[in-house]
């Protein structure tokens, strides 16, 4: 494990880790800087990420450049309608002896790249569950640790909904962000193609290593945070419950379901890593704000009103902030 002299110098070592990892990642996928800061601050948290987005805005290319800046085993596994579980987490085989030995599947890499998600039926997608929240996997009987730090990274396409499975929202909440990409501003693409139309390649070195990012994630929770700050993430998480005692009128009036608690301590702990990116060494309500959409999108239903209106949950979360 990696050791600093002080908490002070751990926070200085991870600001500086994360300008390097984004000057690097920057050579490859441009004008996406707020989503790469999301991605990398779930890495920072211990949390998973899910990205959406239409074709073509590089979000698998995205994923496997920030898996190539940082120094971990990495595996990518295309979701398919066809896919099994064992495809997933591995299965027993029989080996020369006659004795059962298990072989490991994908899911056994530092980062997983879980590439539309949405395209495999349930019984597929759950087998990512265990995974994301006990850090294990179950075969016959046996459990196996997987190696941290852990990471699922998946993605989602919006639009094609024709043979897709949404994911139920148990899994959902298992991911601590959802990350929606959007087209890139003019001058950021223009900027892509003459990057990726001519013959240079841009390779991306590897910057921080696994035990680096251990030894952030400990310092991440190690963060002070003041009452009134854990209070307003709280009192948030709590104003999107419809018909209960601190719900906001919008939440009565436009959804069905709200955020669990499980929406709070990501908040806090999003806060906590958003500040020290910032340079600050205790998180404001400012950085509660900053995370709160990504947190909260995929946790609120709406309900057929707000459908039927066209409210959409980010225009719900901007009025409760």
């Amino acid at each position: 494990m990696v050791q600093f002299k002080s908490d002070v110098e751990a926070v200085d070592a991870l600001k500086e880790s994360y300008q390097k990892l984004t000057s690097e990642i920057g050579k490859v996928v441009i004008g996406q800087d707020e989503t790469v800061k999301m991605l990398l601050t779930a890495i920072f948290c211990q949390g998973h990420c899910l990205l959406v987005g239409v074709p073509g805005l590089a979000k698998t290319l995205l994923i496997q450049t920030i898996a190539g800046a940082l120094d971990l085993d990495f595996n990518r596994i295309q979701f398919t309608p066809d896919l099994m579980p064992s495809d997933i987490i591995g299965s027993e085989t029989l080996d020369n002896e006659r004795n059962f030995r298990f072989v490991k599947g994908p899911i056994f890499a530092n980062i997983v790249l879980a590439d539309e998600v949405n395209r495999t039926p349930p019984k597929t997608q759950s087998a990512l569950l265990e995974a994301m929240q006990e850090y294990s996997v179950t075969v016959a009987g046996k459990k196996y640790a997987l190696d941290k730090p852990f990471f699922v990274l998946a993605t989602q396409n919006p639009i094609e909904q024709e043979g897709t499975y949404p994911l139920p929202e148990a899994q959902l909440d298992r991911f601590m962000f959802m990350v929606t990409l959007d087209y890139p501003s003019y001058q950021a693409e223009l900027d892509i193609v003459k990057n990726t139309t001519s013959d240079k390649k841009y390779k991306v070195s590897q910057q921080v290593s696994g035990e680096e990012i251990l030894a952030y994630q400990q310092l991440v929770r190690r963060v002070p945070i003041a009452d009134n700050v854990v209070e307003y993430a709280v009192t948030l998480v709590h104003k999107t419950r419809p018909n209960t005692e601190l719900a906001d009128a919008i939440s009565n009036k436009y959804l069905e379901w709200g955020a669990g608690p499980r929406a709070s301590q990501n908040l806090i702990l999003a806060a906590k890593c958003n500040a020290l990116l910032n340079g600050k060494y205790s998180p404001d309500i400012e950085d509660v704000k900053a995370v709160a959409m990504a947190v909260l999108r995929h946790r609120i239903v709406r309900n057929f009103k707000a459908e039927a209106e066209g409210i959409s949950v980010e225009n719900i979360i901007s009025k409760l902030l």
